[in-house]
């Protein structure tokens, strides 16, 4: 029973950030602090999770992911309110019926400093319970119900064409020049994020083109999935003006975007530096790894890449830690920190990178090293080969 509870506690994360954006004010401050810490100290405290649980009732840990849904969108609804000026579907007065707190005073204290941290937190949740769930859904081809709500959970960081672009192209193409998401050596974070979005959404209409080709259907129709997902963030949008106004449509733009940015920086720190001959096979080595416990439990195994990579059909619950993968520098939440302080990212992951060629790479991909060392820019890798004797 402890292995099918321990993935509710992504939607307990959730509802905690729900309540702090509820609270408003100094709250949502205090929020996303909290959370964000918290990930951090647990990864360090709690280590690693190896375990490989046999689920005789998969059907629960589906509906888990399904749940991610109605939770994503009351978070955002809770953060909408305190942008507004009203009191959208009585939701203040139903809190101070139940609980004596007053949303409206709350709200007439929230600064701007405030509403910042707010666009941050619920950006972290449509990361997290948006960005995260619709990954593992939108892997699902085959179930009509898990597309559907893993295409409406990537619409919320205006990014149901992921759905497109990830399955039929990310996982062809991880860890060769070819792939959007893998950000080569040298690259920083903040480069990569508007990289990585623009060739992405290119790949995602190339490939729904070639789709439509193939079936003999309009491009500018309703088959076109691209175009149907653009239509979906789009009536977020107007959901989040009947809610809040202009105000609201400014504010969930940012957290949106903030939410697609963080898919970027993960798919940053998740091939970083790895290269791959596109006719060979992904194999486990081709993606950083992590086990860490607090992680694992909270992202519904996102953390164990390397066997996704490897087999992505796998569903979350059947993938396995491969301890002997190459790993991150930490838990996701602390690596994504790193990540955004590029001169740490380098220092740290330079030496993870060596190692990677030295322990992981073939010899063929160790003479692609050395192209890409050579044009990294970072003076720690430029000078980095690789003799004919260590890569035969």
């Amino acid at each position: 029973m402890f292995h099918y509870l321990k993935f509710f506690l992504f939607h307990g994360i959730g509802l905690l950030a729900a309540l702090f954006l509820t609270l408003g004010g100094d709250w949502m401050t205090v929020g996303f602090l909290s959370i964000f810490l918290g990930y951090v100290m647990l990864d360090a405290l709690l280590g690693d999770d190896i375990t490989i649980p046999d689920y005789k009732a998969p059907g629960i840990l589906t509906w888990q992911l399904w749940m991610a849904l109605p939770l994503l969108s009351f978070i955002v609804f809770t953060f909408l309110w305190q942008v507004g000026n009203g009191d959208p579907l009585g939701y203040g007065a139903l809190v101070q019926q139940l609980s004596g707190y007053d949303m409206a005073v709350a709200r007439d204290t929230t600064s701007g400093w405030n509403l910042f941290w707010g666009v941050i937190m619920t950006g972290l949740m449509i990361g997290m319970v948006g960005t995260i769930t619709g990954h593992e859904l939108t892997h699902r081809t085959w179930d009509p119900v898990s597309m559907f709500v893993g295409r409406w959970l990537l619409a919320f960081s205006f990014d149901s064409n992921f759905a497109i672009e990830h399955v039929y192209g990310h996982h062809r193409y991880v860890s060769t020049t070819e792939d959007p998401a893998t950000a080569p050596r040298g690259r920083s974070v903040y480069s990569h994020v508007l990289i990585s979005t623009v060739r992405g959404n290119i790949s995602a209409w190339n490939i729904e083109q070639e789709r439509l080709k193939k079936k003999r259907q309009g491009l500018f129709s309703i088959h076109n999935v691209a175009i149907r997902g653009y239509l979906m963030s789009a009536l977020i949008l107007v959901a989040s003006y009947l809610i809040a106004g202009w105000a609201g449509v400014l504010m969930f733009t940012a957290a949106g975007l903030w939410g697609k940015a963080l898919l970027e920086i993960v798919n940053y720190m998740e091939h970083y530096g790895m290269v791959r001959n596109p006719a060979t096979p992904v194999q486990p080595r081709h993606s950083w790894n992590t086990n860490k416990r607090f992680s694992s439990w909270s992202m519904f195994n996102l953390t164990r890449h390397s066997h996704h990579h490897a087999q992505g059909e796998v569903p979350y619950h059947e993938l396995k830690p491969y301890s002997d993968a190459p790993m991150m520098i930490n838990g996701y939440l602390t690596t994504i920190a790193v990540a955004l302080i590029p001169p740490l990212w380098h220092k740290l992951m330079t030496p993870k990178v060596l190692e990677w060629d030295e322990k992981y790479a073939t010899a063929e991909e160790r003479k692609m090293a050395e192209a890409a060392n050579r044009k990294s820019g970072l003076k720690s890798l430029q000078g980095v080969t690789y003799s004919e004797a260590s890569t035969a």
